[in-house]
């Protein structure tokens, strides 16, 4: 069993050396780029199993009522062996110690063609307690559609903000 740290430092290259492992998920380099950067600034979890961060997580808060997955990550030979589960656990307890009341997360909607790693990526956010709120067909491009999913999170037992 793995288990959850905090990354401080290297954020930005882990984010590029697990997500260039999933290059049916994110393809494009300005893309890969573009997160990396933007976790920098963001609370960020890695899933450790064996001395290897097997997967990384990074939150942005909106608060005072929502926490959003930023990123989440599984480097592919750890796929369906609980970091995934693990990482969004993590996530609500994020939530809960900042008085948040939602998590929330964004995903490639369904296009009408056939994605499995997508269809597999909605899946598990379906078995996690996620809600499937609503399509925005062009906030990142026209043919990427915007899944937008949200989970409500247990009472919080703080009212505090980060």
């Amino acid at each position: 069993m793995g288990r959850i740290v905090e990354i401080i430092d290297g954020k930005g290259e882990l984010c590029r050396s697990i997500m260039g492992a999933l290059p049916g998920w994110f393809e494009s380099a300005d893309v890969i780029e573009a997160s990396a950067e933007t976790i920098e600034h963001l609370p960020v979890f890695g899933y450790i199993e064996r001395d290897v961060t097997a997967a990384i997580m990074a939150l942005k808060p909106h608060l005072p009522g929502a926490v959003e997955i930023a990123l989440i990550a599984t480097r592919p030979e750890h796929h369906g062996k609980g970091a995934g589960r693990s990482l969004l656990e993590e996530a609500e307890r994020f939530c809960r110690k900042a008085g948040a009341r939602l998590l929330t997360v964004k995903t490639l909607a369904p296009r009408g063609r056939e994605e499995p790693q997508f269809e597999a990526t909605r899946r598990f956010y379906d078995r996690n307690g996620f809600v499937r709120a609503e399509v925005f067909p062009t906030l990142w491009h026209e043919d990427h559609p915007c899944l937008f999913l949200v989970k409500p999170v247990c009472e919080p037992t703080a009212r505090s903000t980060i």
